[in-house]
């Protein structure tokens, strides 16, 4: 799946990693590609990121290491854990909808060709 179909969950993902580890953006986009979303841009994952501290989800720091520049550091806050859960919440809700919607075309190209696997068909439990 390519970053721009999953752009509008890149807030609960980028909200979940750093609640599991606080990171800077390089680390941020490295793990991204780690959850499957491999053609992600790095400067929209930079847009959400400055979302998510305006809206007070996020709060950075810089962190300097002996070699290499400055970079900022992203921690999650209350109201980050509280939007986290939230997204958990509609997340779910979204898997409900999407796992229906593969049952149902499993179904119409189980009927459409009887008896034959289709490649189109995903496997789902």
């Amino acid at each position: 799946m390519h970053g721009r179909e999953l752009r509008g969950l890149l807030h609960p993902f980028l909200l979940l990693l750093i609640f599991e580890r606080p990171g800077h953006g390089y680390d941020l986009i490295d793990r991204l590609r780690d959850l499957g979303l491999a053609d992600v841009e790095s400067g929209h994952v930079y847009r959400v990121l400055r979302g998510l501290e305006r809206d007070r989800s996020l709060v950075s720091g810089w962190e300097t290491a002996e070699a290499g520049p400055a970079r900022r550091c992203y921690q999650l806050t209350a109201k980050g854990r509280d939007d986290l859960r939230s997204w958990t919440v509609q997340l779910a809700q979204l898997d409900q909808v999407i796992g229906a919607c593969l049952r149902r075309s499993a179904g119409a190209f189980q009927r459409a060709h009887p008896g034959g696997a289709d490649r189109y068909v995903a496997a789902r439990p």
